[in-house]
């Protein structure tokens, strides 16, 4: 290879992991006895399952975690076709950028615990949670997006991205003590469902036939990883 190359990681990945890519290719080219000009950048996605082409061209942002400036004029280059109506390129530095993807998810996770909590004290205070979900979210600085009541989040990606949130906290000496309640009440809501089965029924559920409506964890594609309706 000949010329600057730009190692672009687009995966979810631990804060860090740029810069042990960059040294593990530094390592490699040294053992070698080769030399590149190269540059590691994190540039994460934010996709949504079945909806990826158009989360990418239409997408609300596109960020870009480096400190060089060749590697911005080649993310410029390459994103221009996507940003010709509106300035949505976001350049931050590498860690900023491998935070910001957990972070996202994260927050949305937070949400979605968040509106079931407030649901479970509804139903013990004898208010219609249906009436308090629009009260909140007609607020502009909440929005209705993420505070549906339901049996918890699921999904390939929240589930694992709040753990890995709180796990990387851990590895700093420091306890994310929101995550963890944020992973627990999920976690606590799964219980409720069968708690409000049990109750509609006097306990008795032997022979019952249950339906489970909206069984994936997202329209489309219809995929039910870690879905929360899955035993």
């Amino acid at each position: 290879m000949n010329g600057f190359k730009a190692v672009v990681d687009k995966s979810t990945v631990p804060v860090g992991t740029a810069d042990r890519v960059r040294e593990t290719i530094a390592n490699v080219l040294e053992e070698r006895g080769e030399a590149l000009d190269f540059e590691v950048c994190s540039n994460p996605e934010f996709l949504k399952e079945g909806a990826a082409i158009e989360d990418f061209t239409h997408g609300a942002r596109f960020v870009v975690g480096t400190d060089s400036e060749r590697v911005r004029e080649l993310m410029r280059e390459c994103y221009a076709p996507y940003i010709r109506l509106q300035e949505k390129l976001m350049f931050m530095d590498v860690r900023a950028a491998e935070l910001t993807k957990y972070a996202a998810n994260a927050m949305l996770a937070t949400k979605i615990s968040f509106i079931n909590e407030i649901a479970n004290l509804a139903e013990r205070l004898g208010a219609d949670v249906e009436q308090v979900r629009r009260g909140i979210g007609s607020d502009p600085r909440i929005g209705y997006h993420f505070i549906y009541p339901g049996c918890g989040y699921g999904g390939s990606c929240f589930p694992k991205d709040v753990r890995a949130l709180t796990r990387t906290a851990g590895e700093v000496q420091y306890q994310a003590q929101l995550l963890e309640a944020v992973e627990g009440v999920n976690h606590r809501q799964k219980q409720t469902l069968f708690e409000k089965l049990e109750r509609a029924f006097d306990g008795d559920l032997a022979g019952r036939t249950i339906g489970l409506w909206g069984w994936p964890s997202s329209r489309t594609p219809m995929t039910c990883a870690m879905h929360r309706a899955v035993p």
